[in-house]
């Protein structure tokens, strides 16, 4: 009866549904496909053209090559629908409105994230090149450098669960939370707890979650059950049965606020596989940080940001900074620099994936990386290599046990190029790697949402936290050598070994590489 009523639910489930519009949706466009062809004596030479023009201004575009590719192959196979649903999802006037929106809101933000003088001056007085990179995220990105701020680091999900747990109950003024995945169980259902009852002593608790987990984690209507809990709640772009581009930019961060002081960022959703209190691909490694002082700043900026797209009311963001009055806990170590920033799918600028070719075109040393997913562009590929081949000590730790086999197919594609090229690449024996994270030198260190992938750094929105020169780096270092120990190292040889037929499927994923 259970696996039946499961059966059921699958069955009228709105997932179910979603799905078979889309599918009607894309039936349509095939059917109008056909009649064109039925046609195709009248319209070849004007379909011709539209093709030729849509290429032109594909291979023109200021864009990424390969998704460029993912575009013109499909477009030469089948010239009129490729030509079509290219121009279906490309000229639909929702994505342009949501993104003259967001810029708009950056407008308004942008006079509470001025960078100090006095902070920029020692941070270029210490590495002229790294004030090129300071200089780059205050023009392109908006986001400053930070003094006076300390950085906890968490080496699992586990560790950072309970300090969060503690800090919310601190909570005296306001809580923003900004989740990708947030699923029913021990983790959410405790934080949910601290929630419900600071918003009853008069704290005020924004929350908001992608609206992927309206498909199978939460019921659509989740933001009115908070809402009747003194809970402001919202999904950011709710998942709906129509084809679209902009549903495939997700929000992708993690992000929690507490009183304008104390921030947290990190791989670690709310969801009980993140603690590892369930088990699904062996145990989890993820990564946060928690950051006390100034540096929250552009962490409540960011959050306030998106929270804003779909408000019609004017914020008061001075209200959420951090308090003049806050001092960092007795005994904090606020050595060093901290950015925190955010990458947007829809303004052209690639600010996460540039912080990463910066920390690979300047390492003397050594580059160590944590990341899921190895989906990579030409200019990463070329940028991981270069610094192998120049004498970097390059070392990716990737998940043994994958979540997604199509994604692990796909990046074991890369291997070989990479490990010929001099990089060396581990596995995670234990289970999956979720942290992202780059390490450079003992100076510089990323801890955030930014996977080494398309999705992560042209389609999602993203958010990290970059370190230069703080104490905490070194701290992130050791974890990278005590987790490489617990890694079995990956050959040619055996990459060569790998069964032909996987070889294969991850060779034909290159060509959807870019929508993955």
């Amino acid at each position: 009866m259970k696996k039946l009523r499961g059966l059921l639910r699958i069955i009228f489930g709105r997932t179910t549904f979603l799905v078979l519009f889309l599918l009607i949706q894309f039936g349509v466009l095939m059917a109008g496909f056909n009649w064109l062809r039925e046609y195709m004596i009248y319209v070849y030479g004007g379909s011709s053209l539209l093709s030729a023009v849509v290429l032109i201004y594909i291979i023109s575009n200021d864009e990424n090559s390969s998704i460029k590719l993912s575009w013109v192959v499909p477009i030469l196979i089948i010239p009129v629908f490729g030509t079509l649903f290219y121009l279906f999802l490309k000229l639909q006037p929702g994505v342009k409105l949501i993104n003259r929106r967001i810029q708009y809101l950056a407008k308004e933000v942008e006079p509470f994230l001025i960078q100090d003088p006095e902070v920029m001056e020692d941070y270029k007085s210490i590495s002229s090149s790294e004030g090129n990179l300071a200089r780059y995220m205050n023009r392109y990105g908006k986001f400053p450098v930070y003094k006076n701020t300390s950085v906890e680091y968490f080496p699992l999900g586990d560790d950072m669960y309970p300090k969060m747990l503690e800090e919310l109950k601190k909570a005296e003024k306001f809580i923003f939370m900004e989740y990708f995945i947030v699923e029913r169980g021990l983790m959410w259902n405790s934080i949910l707890e601290v929630l419900e009852q600071k918003a009853k002593e008069g704290v005020e608790v924004r929350f908001m979650y992608d609206g992927m987990c309206s498909l199978a984690l939460l019921p659509y209507s989740y933001p009115k059950t908070l809402r009747a809990r003194g809970i402001k709640c919202k999904m950011f772009s709710p998942v709906k049965p129509a084809l679209s581009s902009y549903q495939n930019n997700r929000d992708h961060r993690k992000i929690c606020v507490i009183d304008g002081h104390t921030g947290f960022t990190g791989g670690v959703n709310l969801a009980d596989e993140y603690i590892n209190k369930k088990e699904r691909f062996g145990h989890w490694k993820d990564t946060a940080v928690m950051l006390k002082g100034d540096a929250v700043a552009s962490f409540t900026m960011m959050f306030l940001q998106l929270w804003g797209v779909t408000e019609m009311e004017k914020e008061d963001y001075g209200r959420f900074l951090v308090p003049k009055d806050y001092r960092l806990p007795e005994g904090a170590d606020s050595t060093g620099f901290v950015m925190p920033y955010a990458d947007s799918p829809l303004d052209g600028e690639n600010v996460g994936e540039q912080v990463y070719l910066d920390i690979l075109g300047h390492a003397k040393r050594y580059v160590h990386i944590m990341t899921p997913y190895l989906i990579l562009d030409d200019v990463t590929l070329t940028a991981l290599k270069y610094a192998a081949k120049r004498g970097v000590e390059t070392i990716i730790i990737m998940p043994h046990i994958p979540d997604k086999l199509y994604a692990y197919l796909l990046a074991r594609t890369y291997y070989e190029e990479l490990l010929r090229a001099g990089v060396k690449i581990y596995e995670y024996t234990p289970g999956f790697i979720h942290a992202k994270m780059f390490i450079s030198d003992d100076e510089k260190a990323v801890v955030g949402t930014i996977n080494l992938d398309y999705r992560s750094l042209y389609l999602h929105f993203e958010c990290a936290a970059y370190l230069y020169k703080n104490t905490t780096v070194l701290t992130v270092e050791e974890d990278f050598q005590a987790t490489l120990g617990m890694c079995q190292p990956v050959t040619v040889e055996e990459c060569r070994r790998y069964s032909p037929l996987k070889r294969f499927a991850g060779k034909a994923l290159r060509l959807f590489a870019p929508l993955m």
